[in-house]
């Protein structure tokens, strides 16, 4: 905008002082702007609106030019710096989550882990969908995660657990063997879109699967049939009341509440906490324990709440966690 309006004062300038033809006006602003040089063949007056227009022109195109090139500048050390920062942040995880793919299913997995607060990092192998996901706030990388160097690149030795949503059943098992061969330990849930699937995966160490078509027909169906029950489910899933959550609370050996039962622990009474579950060390889930339950190290409680009162009792029940 600036070259343009200095370059029609300076022609319409020297076309109403100097005399000149329109053409030979531009051309004259135009040599003056761009320092070429040229004869003195001005008349008194026009060499005075040429003094002002050397100023004005020359500094605006050295002006536009710095401009231009901090702009250039700043977009290629800006892109080379963003990835180096978001290297960093990366390699500084630990106890994180990794999302494999950024699509339907992994967006819905990155957004509750997002509200829940944990780190974690999202691997796409389409920059759009990663520019989508750092617009959102969140670390991600654009690159093929069934490879063994990108699992490695997003720290899948640190990590506690990994979700694999990508578009097909066959990447997200190169996924999982991947990831359980890196990494042993890791917590691997992965989805499923044929049927067979899922037996398969769990058999190639997945500790869980699921099926969204299948999951969407059957809460369908049970949305006609049980409408209440599925209401219940959505109240406790997805925090349709903001300070109510359920969680599940790991019972350490150096708990106070070790080897005490439910009615001696008043969790109700004490900190507005309900139980809905145990779950033993062996893997058996008992629902709804009755009061004389004891609770001993190792297991996991199933508790819904506020949460204040959750981190409280998570407090009690694991002193020293990482989390608290």
């Amino acid at each position: 905008v600036a070259i343009g309006a200095t370059l029609t004062i300076g022609t319409v300038g020297f076309s109403l002082i100097g005399g000149y033809p329109v053409f030979d006006a531009f051309y004259l602003t135009l040599t003056t702007m761009t320092t070429v040089g040229y004869g003195d063949q001005f008349s008194h007056a026009a060499r005075v609106f040429n003094a002002f227009l050397i100023f004005v022109g020359v500094s605006t195109i050295f002006i536009a030019i710095g401009a231009m090139t901090q702009t250039i500048i700043e977009f290629e050390l800006g892109d080379a710096i963003g990835k180096r920062r978001n290297k960093r942040m990366i390699d500084k995880l630990k106890d994180h989550y990794i999302i494999c793919g950024f699509g339907r299913v992994g967006r819905g997995a990155a957004a509750e882990l997002h509200h829940a607060g944990v780190p974690f990092v999202v691997v796409d192998i389409q920059p759009e969908r990663v520019e989508r996901a750092m617009m959102s706030g969140m670390l991600a990388v654009a690159a093929d995660s069934t490879r063994d160097d990108t699992l490695h690149q997003v720290g899948i030795e640190r990590a506690r657990g990994l979700v694999a949503a990508l578009s097909t059943d066959a990447d997200n098992l190169f996924v999982l063997l991947s990831a359980k061969g890196l990494n042993p330990k890791i917590y691997v849930a992965t989805r499923a879109a044929e049927e067979g699937a899922e037996e398969k995966m769990r058999r190639a160490g997945a500790d869980a699967v699921f099926a969204p078509y299948a999951i969407t027909g059957h809460r369908l169906a049970q949305s006609l049939l049980r409408p209440h029950v599925v209401q219940f489910l959505d109240f406790t899933t997805k925090d349709i009341a903001m300070d109510i959550s359920l969680e599940q609370v790991r019972v350490s050996a150096g708990s106070e509440v070790v080897s005490k039962t439910i009615r001696e622990m008043q969790l109700r009474r004490n900190m507005g906490v309900i139980v809905m579950a145990i779950r033993r060390r062996d893997g058996n889930m008992l629902f709804n324990p009755p009061a004389d339950t004891a609770v001993e190290a190792g297991d996991y409680l199933i508790v819904m709440g506020k949460q204040e009162d959750l981190l409280a009792l998570e407090g009690l029940a694991e002193p020293g966690s990482a989390r608290n």
